[in-house]
């Protein structure tokens, strides 16, 4: 097995040379580093990565911490490809990935701190916190752990976010349905513990004031970002807002439950009710009819977080808050009125 001072021997360099070449270090002459990689590869050469983090205190490993994966989330798959963006950019930094599993009542045996001190990770990227979380206060509250959040807007010297602008996603959905001659628009929305559902209301009254429409909270109904809750709460709109023509959803997962509830007592989709989703998830396009929705780009979000979170291990001055763009698709779920 070729050691470090093997190939210092080869390259006929110091081993302090040859570690900061391999590490990336900035004063070490390209043509020397250049040479020092070949004679890496040639002799077989693996860093020992324990020896190595010795050294730089550095293990180049983020965690990545989603919090309630269930089997249920698997049909929207949305933490998959924040995951797989995630993924990508860390693999082309040189960067490994450990993933945590959490959710509310595990934050509670565990610290945040504990959990990444233990696992010896450099930063940390969250995603799926409530706002109520006992982790998401530890990173309020104490800020000297690099990381970065998903879909929760705060920034702190060591804290970044990544998100989508939610309030002009949903604005541009229902103005959407506006457009179609809708007046009389509910809304499903998550809960009242995701950020993404304050921010996607918050669009959803704008669409409505910017058009002269008055906002009744009374349409508004939760469905917690569940295929059942989606579907509960259209049978609530159905029943108190007859006048009711079309639906925002603040996810696609939750027009399928609505879907099914107008397919129970015989309404067709969209002659007698429209709906916009939010997502663009991959059953989206089909599903019968076909969403009407707000394309996110979950994968962009985690190869973003990912870029984010190496620039400020490497004290790279970047903004620290991120929004990426929404698109409208527009499907066969929403007509004219």
């Amino acid at each position: 097995m070729t050691t470090i001072k093997d190939l210092a021997k080869a390259a006929g360099v110091s081993v302090t040379t040859v570690s900061r070449a391999l590490n990336g270090y900035s004063d070490v002459n390209e043509d020397t580093r250049k040479k020092i990689k070949r004679y890496a590869e040639e002799l077989n050469y693996r860093p020992n990565a324990v020896a190595r983090s010795l050294v730089t205190r550095k293990t180049r490993t983020i965690g990545v911490v989603l919090s309630e994966i269930n089997r249920e989330g698997a049909k929207d798959s949305l933490a998959f490809e924040i995951l797989c963006g995630i993924n990508d950019r860390a693999v082309e930094l040189d960067y490994d990935i450990l993933l945590f599993s959490t959710n509310s009542k595990k934050q509670l045996s565990k610290s945040y701190a504990d959990l990444c001190k233990e696992r010896n990770v450099d930063g940390a990227i969250l995603s799926g916190l409530r706002l109520d979380d006992a982790y998401l206060q530890e990173v309020l509250n104490d800020t000297s752990f690099p990381c970065v959040l998903i879909d929760i807007p705060a920034t702190h010297q060591n804290v970044g976010h990544v998100t989508t602008d939610n309030v002009s996603g949903a604005q541009t959905a229902v103005s959407h349905l506006i457009r179609l001659g809708h007046r009389h628009i509910a809304m499903i929305n998550g809960h009242d513990e995701a950020s993404v559902s304050k921010e996607r209301l918050e669009g959803y009254k704008r669409a409505l004031e910017l058009n002269g429409i008055a906002f009744n909270p009374k349409r508004v109904y939760n469905g917690y970002f569940k295929e059942e809750g989606g579907s509960a709460a259209m049978y609530q709109i159905l029943h108190d807002h007859p006048e009711v023509t079309a639906v925002f959803s603040a996810s696609d997962l939750m027009v399928l439950g609505a879907l099914r509830t107008m397919e129970r007592i015989g309404r067709k989709v969209p002659d007698t009710m429209s709906f916009v989703g939010y997502d663009d998830i991959a059953i989206a396009s089909y599903c019968s009819p076909p969403i009407t929705t707000i394309r996110q780009d979950r994968y962009e979000m985690g190869y973003q977080a990912a870029q984010l979170l190496i620039d400020m291990l490497q004290k790279r001055e970047v903004s620290h808050k991120i929004i990426l763009n929404t698109e409208l698709v527009t499907r066969q779920s929403t007509a004219s009125i």
